[in-house]
């Protein structure tokens, strides 16, 4: 993206950039990612801005490299603990240090963005409701697919567990319906297959894959 360029490493991202900027998911592999080993890699009196979430960043490395002149600055909204409301005092190592921005991270709690929220989540729902595209789902499988006209398309939401899409495939062979497209996404705990055909699917055909062992749901959207 634009004069943006991939490196192989974090710890070489460190090692280059003036600015690091984080914006990352609080995972068990993100946790205190940026240690004091990490801050020691960064470019003297480099700034470290945190975006993400609070466990990115070990507030105590980082209130030391502030004093100590290692990091010329920083910019942080996120903390490991922050207030549950205004009648709570916040407590961090980086208040009162020079060059140090501390934000409330309530961006998402703005008129503006309540609104956009409501409108993105009923674009979602629309979307799936429409033509099965799961984009952006957070505890269910990402398949984004767009309409193909003249296809008919069925969704099936199973268990992930091994030999269900052979079972599903078996089915289609044995009704003769002749697959256009297919498009399995799965997580830890389920599958989600998108299946375009030339022609339509017929009772049994759906009622055969709805019998399939660990089916949770099997829904026609293009009949």
């Amino acid at each position: 993206m634009g004069n943006a360029r991939q490196v192989a490493s974090l710890e070489t991202l460190l090692d280059h950039a003036d600015v690091v900027s984080l914006h990352v998911p609080e995972l068990p592999s993100t946790q205190w990612m940026i240690d004091a080993e990490r801050i020691a890699l960064m470019k003297d009196g480099g700034i470290l801005i945190n975006a993400s979430r609070g466990k990115v960043v070990v507030i105590e490395a980082l209130a030391e490299a502030i004093k100590s002149g290692k990091l010329s600055g920083a910019a942080i909204d996120v903390f490991p603990v922050e207030p549950k409301g205004n009648d709570e005092v916040f407590e961090s190592l980086l208040r009162g240090l020079p060059n140090v921005i501390l934000t409330p991270h309530i961006g998402a709690s703005t008129l503006e963005a309540q609104e956009n929220i409501g409108i993105e989540v009923s674009e979602r729902l629309i979307t799936y409701s429409d033509n099965g595209s799961s984009l952006m789902a957070v505890n269910f499988p990402e398949v984004l697919l767009p309409p193909h006209p003249g296809k008919h398309r069925l969704l099936h939401i199973h268990a992930n567990v091994p030999g269900v899409l052979s079972e599903i495939n078996r089915v289609l062979a044995e009704h003769d319906i002749n697959v256009a497209g297919q498009y399995l996404q799965t997580n830890d705990k389920v599958g989600y297959v998108v299946i375009e055909s030339d022609g339509r699917y017929g009772d049994e055909a759906k009622q055969a894959l709805g019998q399939i062992r660990h089916t949770l749901r099997v829904r026609e959207l293009y009949p």
